[in-house]
């Protein structure tokens, strides 16, 4: 099942996040980081997926409304990701709807998202969801 996100779900979060997506990041600051972002609804989406059998958490989805001059408003994902160990059980497709539903409550017909280039992978899962491939990007990051 689907459901909210509570801050006691933040060392769940942080085991996927380092585990599944490769992302050395502390758990204090993932806790800092979650209390802003659930206390920001109206610009934050996040879905988490608990096993009905055992209530472990599986995956989660996350993602922000994304507002630009030149498109319409859309739900940019920033983050998707479900155990290794349960991936190719529609987890990840299920959260997909979830968002989607999110994004439809919201008079929103557009969800946007970048994936890493050797992810072929997850871009073959989202070309089956329906995603439509649409440029090659680099990211740029510059600490200030």
């Amino acid at each position: 099942m689907i459901r909210q996100v509570k801050l006691s779900d933040v060392k769940e979060f942080h085991r996927i996040n380092t585990e599944e997506l490769g992302y050395s990041y502390s758990i204090d600051k993932s806790l800092s980081q979650l209390k802003k972002i659930l206390n920001d609804e109206k610009h934050h989406i996040l879905g988490l997926y608990q096993s009905d059998l055992d209530g472990q958490v599986l995956g989660y989805v996350h993602a922000e409304i994304y507002e630009e001059i030149y498109a319409d408003t859309s739900l940019n994902v920033l983050a998707l990701a479900v155990k290794k160990s349960n991936q190719h059980q529609g987890i990840g497709a299920e959260l997909i709807v979830f968002l989607e539903n999110q994004a439809l409550h919201r008079d929103i017909h557009l969800v946007r998202l970048n994936s890493g280039m050797s992810r072929i992978n997850a871009h073959n899962f989202y070309q089956h969801l329906g995603f439509d491939y649409v440029k090659d990007q680099k990211k740029f990051i510059k600490e200030i």
